[in-house]
């Protein structure tokens, strides 16, 4: 295996799960990257601060172990830094590893960090908070809110299905899209991207490029039952955009309001309520890549 400079390179694990499988993936973490720096993250919001300080330190590549949470406390810790960001994909799922062809198989993507082959690539904002890959304001935010991690263990990934169709069936809220030129559209539920896929292999943002510094923006005009079944079939192959019911927006601001409380996710953690910015800093991001 190749070597690396001792202690330029800080790694962050944030495991699935507790307890023997912990320790299992530390070990696994700690054998392929010997000469790294690693800590296991023990609360939600660690591995923002845990990065934030290494930079401080001296850490030049800052290794987000886990997945699309990891990744997103991870950025927040080293935006506006000369930092880079590795990925090791050990969550259960990492869309951003997916959009940038980094493989999940633990040993090679260290192989790809330890040859630091870098990508400057676009951060977006959500009010203060960075993101990389997407963003919903609304539905998907709501059913990220109301999915509770007692729930997700129950019913695992059917657990948010079961609270979209919830969700889907109260009141739609009123949500007024504002764009720099002050001209405004209406929506239901609005989803946005930074990267191609939405939620794992789902080309929802086919447009969509890490680096041309533009947000893509999807608003949907309804959450109905029916509509959402055509909404997700045409996304998750691409085709969104077949929707006459869908407007589809370009753009580097816009801002969200409503006509009562509606939720606000970023990279599918829950960061608040509307009112709420997004803006975009073009190639601020440096990401190794293969």
């Amino acid at each position: 295996m190749a070597t690396s400079p001792d202690r330029e390179i800080f790694v962050i694990l944030n495991p699935a799960a507790r307890g023997e499988r912990a320790r299992a993936m530390k070990d696994y973490v700690q054998e392929i990257s010997a000469q790294a720096s690693i800590k296991l993250t023990s609360s939600p919001g660690e591995a923002g601060f845990l990065a934030k300080r290494a930079v401080e330190r001296g850490a030049r590549i800052i290794v987000a172990a886990g997945g699309d949470g990891t990744i997103n406390e991870v950025v927040n810790g080293i935006a506006n830094t000369q930092a880079s960001l590795g990925i090791l994909p050990a969550g259960t799922m990492n869309v951003l590893a997916l959009e940038l062809g980094i493989p999940f198989d633990l040993e090679e993507a260290w192989e790809i960090i330890l040859r630091g082959r870098t990508r400057t690539i676009d951060l977006p904002r959500a009010g203060n908070k960075s993101f990389v890959q997407m963003a919903g304001v609304g539905l998907d935010a709501q059913t990220v809110k109301e999915t509770t991690r007692e729930f997700k263990k129950l019913f695992g990934p059917l657990s948010y299905v079961f609270n979209v169709i919830r969700i889907a069936a109260q009141k739609q809220p009123h949500i007024t899209v504002t764009l720099k030129d002050g001209s405004t559209h209406v929506a239901a539920f609005v989803l946005i991207g930074n990267g191609r896929f939405y939620g794992g292999p789902f080309p929802m943002f086919k447009e969509a490029s890490l680096d041309d510094g533009l947000l893509e923006v999807y608003l949907f005009k309804s959450h109905r039952h029916w509509n959402l079944i055509r909404y997700f079939t045409t996304g998750s192959l691409g085709l969104i955009h077949f929707n006459k019911d869908v407007v589809h927006l370009k753009t580097d601001q816009v801002t969200f309001d409503a006509d009562r409380e509606v939720a606000v996710e970023i990279d599918g953690e829950l960061i608040g309520q509307l009112p709420i910015t997004f803006s975009i800093s073009p190639k601020s991001l440096k990401v190794i890549v293969p």
